[in-house]
């Protein structure tokens, strides 16, 4: 059973329970924040005369008494007819907030609670990443794009991957691979439809070259590798980008062999629909079995929509191998 209630802020807390309509909650794994899109009848037979909703108010959601979304309404659609259309955004949506940082020698967790700190955001569990950035240097940036470029900066040099999302009101960082799922989806399991798509086109790289500007010397420094293989195969696709120019040669090979290991491969994703489970959400493992396909592994989840809707629950997923 779903429970919607809104606090105005002002000591009042309305259960809209009973006059919502459909809910759809949206999570994205990298970039944007988690949102609440809902509809309800105003002038219904359950709804208070003195009910009223305002930008900035609290929405809260539980289904089955689990904690589902905490947020904020920002947009409120009204007409003529006695639909009334509601988007909410997390936490997270402060993080589009735009500012200038120049950090140093800092993880990825002392990043969030220094961000949160100065916007005065709530901070949960924020697992240790245990590598120091040696300098973030950025200009007039998205906070959040400034978060994730930090947990992709940790990846590339540890090949270990972070996800940030809202834990109903709170910012938390978890480690992906402590969040693979005790059940799995696919055949015979919640699915009922899905597509496939293999591609070189959006993130695929066989030849990766480094460089750093060595200010010394007045020279520009580059580090290749290559795949003769798969240029063969797919023609030369090529990723070129800087370094920081206080890392060493040992630093850039390192980071050089993780980026040839990641991005040297075929781009894959899964897209599925199905019978709904709270549990699910962007950012986390999820075991999938399609026998048609071949598939029997852990997919990662870049995008998660619950939908409810006159008593049905059901799920889209984008997912992605990794």
């Amino acid at each position: 059973m779903l429970e919607v209630l809104l606090d105005n802020r002002e000591g009042t807390l309305w259960d809209l329970s009973k006059i919502v309509s459909d809910i759809s909650w949206k999570t994205e794994r990298i970039g944007k924040p988690g949102s609440l899109d809902l509809t309800f009848i105003k002038g219904g037979i359950y709804q208070d005369k003195k009910f009223t909703i305002n930008p900035g108010d609290v929405i809260s959601v539980k289904y089955d008494n689990i904690p589902v979304f905490l947020g904020y309404v920002f947009t409120i659609d009204t007409g003529k007819d006695e639909a009334v259309k509601i988007k909410a955004y997390d936490q997270i949506r402060y993080l589009l907030n735009v500012d200038t940082y120049v950090l140093k020698n800092i993880t990825v967790p002392e990043i969030i609670r220094r961000i949160a700190k100065d916007f005065k955001l709530k901070v949960g569990t924020l697992a240790e990443t245990n590598y120091k950035i040696p300098k973030l240097m950025e200009d007039s940036q998205p906070l959040l794009d400034i978060i994730d470029k930090a947990i992709t900066l940790t990846f590339s040099n540890t090949g270990r991957d972070y996800v940030l999302y809202d834990n109903f009101g709170e910012l938390t960082l978890q480690y992906v691979n402590e969040t693979l799922t005790d059940f799995w989806i696919g055949d015979q399991s919640l699915m009922y439809d899905f597509s496939y798509s293999r591609d070189i086109d959006s993130d695929t790289y066989n030849v990766i070259k480094l460089y750093k500007d060595n200010k010394k010397s007045g020279k520009r420094e580059i580090h290749i590798a290559k795949d003769s293989v798969n240029i063969s195969k797919w023609g030369m696709l090529q990723l070129y980008q800087s370094v920081d120019e206080d890392m060493n040669k040992a630093q850039i090979s390192k980071l050089l062999m993780r980026l040839a290991q990641i991005k040297n491969r075929e781009g894959r994703s899964l897209k599925i629909d199905a019978l709904g489970d709270i549990r699910v959400r962007a950012g986390i493992y999820l075991r999938v079995l399609i026998d048609e396909l071949g598939i029997n592994q852990p997919f990662l989840i870049d995008e998660c929509t619950h939908k409810f809707s006159g008593g049905a629950h059901t799920m889209s997923l984008n997912l992605r191998v990794v």
